[in-house]
């Protein structure tokens, strides 16, 4: 059965001050992405796959110092209980750079229970 696009939102996206970051670089709230403005939802046609509890990812320190923005496209699977089974990358601009943030983020995600199936997503990340 042919996997189609189920979900597509726009999420706010926070704004931080170039400053705030050089007054305090490790400041873990302005670690968490800022990514996430576009996110698109496939599932397979017998589960309407949306997360109960979305943990978003870690925008990387070495990304935000270096002003670097991308995307990360992952596929995953969510088992009978409403966990994340799996997790792997399809795609990502600049490779190497966000993946880790994006599967970390993902994994953590809460489904309903009997919310079975596979999904895709993508995680930009922007500043």
């Amino acid at each position: 059965m042919a996997v189609g696009l189920k979900d597509r939102r726009r999420l706010p996206i926070p704004w931080v001050s170039p400053d705030a970051t050089r007054e305090n670089p490790m400041r873990p709230s302005l670690l968490i992405a800022t990514a996430a403005v576009l996110v698109m939802f496939t599932a397979s046609a017998h589960a309407d796959l949306k997360p109960v509890n979305r943990v978003e990812p870690v925008y990387p320190a070495d990304a935000m110092r270096s002003q670097i923005t991308g995307f990360v496209e992952v596929e995953f699977t969510v088992d009978a209980t409403g966990k994340v089974a799996s997790v792997s990358v399809v795609n990502a601009k600049p490779s190497r750079t966000f993946e880790s943030a994006a599967v970390k983020a993902v994994k953590q995600w809460q489904f309903a229970p009997g919310s079975d199936g596979r999904g895709k997503v993508r995680l930009d990340f922007n500043l």
